[in-house]
């Protein structure tokens, strides 16, 4: 990829996490860039196909790092998901999965389809380390592993908008309890 496609992608999905996919403009991306509209246009011509390659290397750093964490206990790695968050609430960013689903309705069928296989493979990640953990005795919930997957995701998620409320405190205090209930013994 481009230097300037590079920029491109990591100033909409700074938009994204931080106004949503409909309330930015190619001009947003493009006067912080210093660069024309026509420059955002050349590397994605409809809006669409940039929030599908803002998806994608979302799905591929998710990717790369749950592949990083695979060698850790199940607790750790649920840890290091939680860590994730924990930036972008430092960063007052939303968590990208959430910030498009407000939007989700009014997109095109194939970034629909991308960001469902975005949540998809998220909660899919999430609900296997759930099982593995619960197995190996270092997390301990009740109910079905997907379902306290869901639970979990919903948790983050909202921990993120809260804090933009009430103040990033809202954020430690969720991930602070979510890690204690689902780690004592």
């Amino acid at each position: 990829m481009s230097e300037t496609k590079d920029k491109i992608v990591a100033m909409a999905d700074r938009l994204v996490r931080t106004r949503g996919f409909n309330a930015f403009s190619y001009k947003d991306i493009a006067d912080p860039l210093d660069i024309k509209n026509a420059a955002v246009h050349y590397h994605f011509p409809a809006k669409a196909d940039l929030g599908v390659e803002v998806i994608e290397q979302e799905i591929e750093k998710f990717n790369s790092s749950t592949a990083k964490w695979k060698h850790l206990p199940e607790d750790e790695q649920l840890a290091k998901l939680v860590d994730v968050f924990r930036k972008h609430n430092g960063q007052g960013n939303i968590c990208l999965m959430g910030s498009l689903a407000t939007d989700f309705e009014t997109f095109s069928p194939p970034m629909q389809t991308k960001v469902q296989e975005m949540a998809n493979g998220i909660v899919s990640w999430l609900t296997n380390c759930l099982e593995q953990g619960r197995k190996n005795k270092r997390l301990h919930f009740k109910g079905a592993a997907d379902a306290r997957a869901l639970i979990i995701m919903s948790n983050l998620q909202s921990s993120l908008l809260l804090s933009r409320v009430m103040g990033p405190s809202a954020f430690r205090r969720i991930a602070d309890q979510l890690m204690e209930d689902l780690c004592q013994k």
